[in-house]
């Protein structure tokens, strides 16, 4: 299926955004230029040191600035009570719409005037941008198929579909952990939900890659991810509207078929609402988890006395899980606007400023964790912000977790020798959502 025609307004669409994100990566270098010969460290998305190694960035933050106005006009916030102040308090709002326009268009790195698009992307952001009613009605609608019964339900599909991985891993005596096994997990869970046919799920590997990017904000996004995500976009929506047509006809019994029919029911779920949804279960429901499992495998890779307890110890792997959320934390940051004045570590942000939350750092807080640096599957105390926290708390929480719950145990069972290949660990270039490219190893019973 075609992305966009060449010289479509896709195409047009697409040049704006590459060229403003472009404009936008480059005032912020800048500007953290100007603020370290001030002797001032500053939060910088684009900053190399930070892609490397967010965590000691994070670090010296949290030591010497740790809540301030970003360059770019956003404020930051890295500890861990800041954090989740705002992340509970309803006068945040996920909705961009609330931003100040002077600020959030400077920011912003589409042009509302070009193409006729602002309407469609409007209408397109899913729920996870949405604040109340729409954000109550959307998330009601698809949080049934997240209840703890559906979910347990789902534990047979999950140890056969891990089974046939680790088949296939073990009969070459060597895979790539994420490729191989954390990708293929989750999205295939993800596809059967949602119905989606077998003989397509292939198709859904690069364009979701490149959405996956489309969590991160505009402003951070470097002019090929901007292009990519657009076209990617454009491909879900001719694939997801063609199968919806298929649904309505003739519906299954799967999530997108209750969805339509929730829509015919009279919930107010509009065609743009439907297609926004199945994206972002899509690519949220699957990204993160692939992010978890293949970076809880490498840390416990690493933690060789803490493996051999997840493998031979089940009373352990509940909380291992929930270690590897916080010391892993696959989602780095996210966003609010202010609703009005709100005082917040000592700072005061303005109706319709923005905060951007970095979750990443929080996890290692030492004033909210004990030895926060120190990799401890026993940590008793963990409350981690790893799937957010209030009314955006995550809705597939409870599928992710059952799913790293049952793919590191059973990788670890099954491959009893399991050794990294390689030195080099090269990381996504995603911000938002932070994971491993590659996680080569070689492995056998």
């Amino acid at each position: 299926m075609s992305q966009d025609p060449a010289g479509g307004p896709g195409t047009e669409l697409a040049e704006v955004v590459a060229q403003r994100s472009a404009e936008i990566s480059g005032a912020a270098r800048a500007a953290r230029d100007a603020a370290a010969a001030r002797g001032t460290l500053a939060w910088d998305p684009f900053d190399p040191a930070w892609v490397a190694d967010p965590y000691a960035v994070y670090a010296r933050l949290r030591r010497e600035n740790p809540v301030h106005r970003s360059p770019l006009g956003f404020w930051v916030f890295t500890r861990h009570a800041d954090c989740l102040a705002v992340l509970r308090d309803r006068r945040f709002s996920s909705d961009a719409r609330n931003a100040d326009a002077a600020t959030f268009r400077q920011l912003r790195a589409t042009d509302v005037a070009t193409a006729g698009a602002e309407a469609l992307l409007e209408e397109m952001a899913p729920f996870l941008f949405r604040d109340p009613p729409d954000h109550t009605r959307l998330r009601g609608l698809v949080q049934k198929a997240f209840t703890p019964r559906v979910v347990e339900g789902l534990r047979p599909r999950i140890a056969q579909v891990c089974d046939d991985l680790l088949d296939e891993a073990l009969a070459r005596g060597s895979c790539d952990l994420v490729a191989d096994y954390a990708y293929p997990l989750p999205v295939q869970i993800i596809v059967d939900m949602l119905g989606v046919p077998v003989a397509d799920h292939e198709q859904f590997r690069v364009w979701s890659h490149a959405l996956a990017r489309g969590l991160d904000p505009d402003f951070l996004l470097p002019p090929d991810a901007a292009t990519e995500r657009l076209g990617a976009i454009m491909a879900f929506v001719q694939y997801f509207a063609t199968l919806i047509t298929e649904r309505r006809r003739q519906p299954g019994d799967d999530l997108l078929s209750r969805l339509i029919a929730a829509e015919e029911q009279g919930d107010v779920l509009s065609q743009g609402e439907l297609l926004a949804t199945c994206i972002l279960l899509l690519v949220a429901g699957h990204e993160t988890t692939v992010n978890l499992i293949s970076g809880g495998a490498q840390v416990l890779m690493d933690h060789p006395d803490q493996l051999a307890r997840v493998r031979d110890d089940d009373t352990v792997v509940r909380g291992a899980v929930e270690e590897m959320l916080r010391y892993v934390c696959p989602v780095q940051l996210t966003g609010r606007i202010a609703l009005e004045d709100v005082e917040v570590g000592g700072a005061r942000v303005r109706k319709g400023e923005f905060s951007m939350l970095l979750i990443g750092s929080a996890n290692r807080d030492p004033d909210a964790f004990d030895a926060p640096e120190v990799f401890d599957i026993t940590r008793s105390d963990n409350n981690h912000l790893g799937f957010g926290f209030g009314i955006h708390h995550c809705l597939g929480a409870p599928l992710a977790r059952l799913e790293a719950q049952m793919a590191l145990p059973a990788l670890l069972r099954r491959a009893r020798r399991l050794e990294p290949v390689g030195e080099v660990r090269r990381y996504k270039e995603n911000i938002v959502l932070r994971g491993l490219e590659t996680l080569p190893v070689a492995l056998s019973a």
